[in-house]
């Protein structure tokens, strides 16, 4: 295990991934997962054996398993353990530990997580003293707001703000597009409401939103989620008219059904998409039909985006919140209006088969799977998939094993958890070594005179 291993891991989700660590310990294999932590150096283990040793109090634990990722310098590791020795109660340590080099060798995060944990230190003086020097842009002043929620600095912190804010308002009128503040009005309004001062809050980012003195539309959603949050409903529904109903129309029509109004949400909706059928309107309503168990009714709103492309189709959207829900997925897919579009069929026969094999039909699954032209992915590793969903998960582990690839160890190493055999499971799972391996090396891309691509994506 050295550095680049673990910088791999992390960055690639290699060895044991966060998924697979989780259900390791929802199935309560606790000493499994240090165990791989310790002997696999697999820093997902380290993670989440961490995590749940500190929840139930066994910081000296949580330590041991840390030690062997902070022995190699790797600063991901240190930072975690210094949050361990934070959550134990010893403040000095974790700070004199994750103390960044003051001779600049460190980075903006670096000072910015350092800042955090001395709010959670218990100092928040500190904290704001190390971070006002260096307020040049957006992310830092948004770091001190977040590092002084609850710690009684509002006041400092909206004096720090109001230069900030107050060039932010009038860079829209000078043509400054790439102003470095450009959320300081809605952080402004944030520790305004956070400090009390709701009306005050509405009113000064009410204000610079009627004369258009803002620079992005997430200042106008911040306005609206903060309308949205105290019940201005009359002000919302004035604010979601016209020109801004594309970024508010939404947060206005979800205003309304947190108040007990979901059937005028739901017609505030419809002639919205009568007198303007974008599809944003269309995805906001067929997902709350869904969420109402109007499942017929969303496929109605949904089904003129179903041939559209890319992240604008509507059908995703409502395939993947009944992947657990076999009976209303086979419905959706199997529904006359839901045909093959453009590069999506491949996706259209997964649903069905994952559909056909929750319902037990796995056969009827399995066919489906082998007769697509263009497998989603290896055939064998999809039969053990609709195997296992079916709860056949000898016959899974069987295919599994015969096809003796990485993904196929992978896959397999969830049925065995499921099976009761985790520690064989870990076993089975290949190495961050292997996978890292086996992945394929990307091909060299040619290059213009310019430095960019000559083939796609450009």
């Amino acid at each position: 295990m050295h550095m680049d291993d673990l910088a791999w891991q992390a960055s690639n989700f290699g060895g044991l991934a966060p998924r697979s660590v989780d259900f390791l310990l929802e199935h309560g294999h606790l000493e499994l997962v240090i165990q791989a932590a310790a002997e696999r150096g697999e820093w997902f283990c380290a993670e989440g054996a961490v995590e749940e040793l500190c929840r139930a109090g066994e910081f000296g634990r949580a330590l041991k398993v840390m030690e062997p990722f902070v022995a190699i310098g790797w600063p991901t590791a240190l930072w975690a353990k210094a949050d361990i020795l934070l959550r134990s109660g010893r403040p000095q340590e974790a700070l004199d530990l994750a103390r960044p080099d003051a001779a600049g060798g460190a980075s903006k995060s670096e000072w910015h997580d350092f800042a955090r944990l001395l709010a959670k230190a218990g100092r928040p003086d500190e904290a704001v003293d190390l971070l006002v020097p260096h307020i040049d842009g957006w992310w830092t002043l948004s770091v001190l707001v977040e590092i002084t929620e609850g710690l009684d600095r509002d006041e400092q912190v909206l004096e720090l703000i109001a230069p900030h804010a107050d060039s932010a308002r009038h860079a829209r009128g000078e043509s400054r597009w790439n102003h470095p503040f450009s959320n300081a009005q809605e952080l402004q309004a944030q520790v305004l409401e956070r400090a009390g001062h709701t009306d005050d809050a509405i009113r000064i980012l009410g204000q610079d939103i009627a004369g258009r003195h803002y620079l992005t539309q997430n200042t106008l959603a911040a306005y609206a989620g903060l309308l949205a949050r105290h019940g201005r409903l009359d002000e919302l529904r004035e604010l979601a008219t016209g020109q801004n109903a594309h970024t508010v129309l939404d947060v206005y029509a979800g205003a309304l059904r947190d108040h007990g109004r979901a059937e005028e949400a739901e017609t505030v909706m419809r002639e919205a998409i009568a007198a303007d059928d974008w599809v944003g309107y269309r995805a906001w309503l067929s997902s709350a039909l869904l969420q109402d168990g109007r499942l017929d009714d969303a496929i109605v709103v949904a089904e003129p985006g179903f041939g559209w492309y890319d992240c604008s189709n509507l059908l995703a959207p409502l395939v993947y919140p009944l992947l657990h829900r076999p009976e209303e997925l086979l419905h959706l897919v199997e529904h006359p209006s839901v045909v093959p579009h453009h590069d999506h069929e491949e996706f259209q026969h997964w649903w069905r088969a994952l559909a056909l094999a929750g319902l037990g039909r796995v056969d009827e699954a399995i066919a489906l799977a082998e007769a697509d032209p263009r497998p989603w992915t290896d055939p064998r590793i999809v039969k053990a998939d609709l195997l296992s969903t079916a709860g056949h998960l000898d016959a899974a582990a069987a295919e599994l094993r015969a096809l003796g690839t990485i993904k196929a160890r992978e896959e397999l190493c969830k049925v065995l958890v499921r099976q009761g055999r985790a520690a064989e499971a870990i076993a089975v799972h290949p190495t961050a070594a292997e996978q890292r391996a086996a992945k394929p090396k990307p091909e060299p891309i040619p290059l213009g005179e310019n430095g960019y691509s000559l083939e796609p994506p450009f």
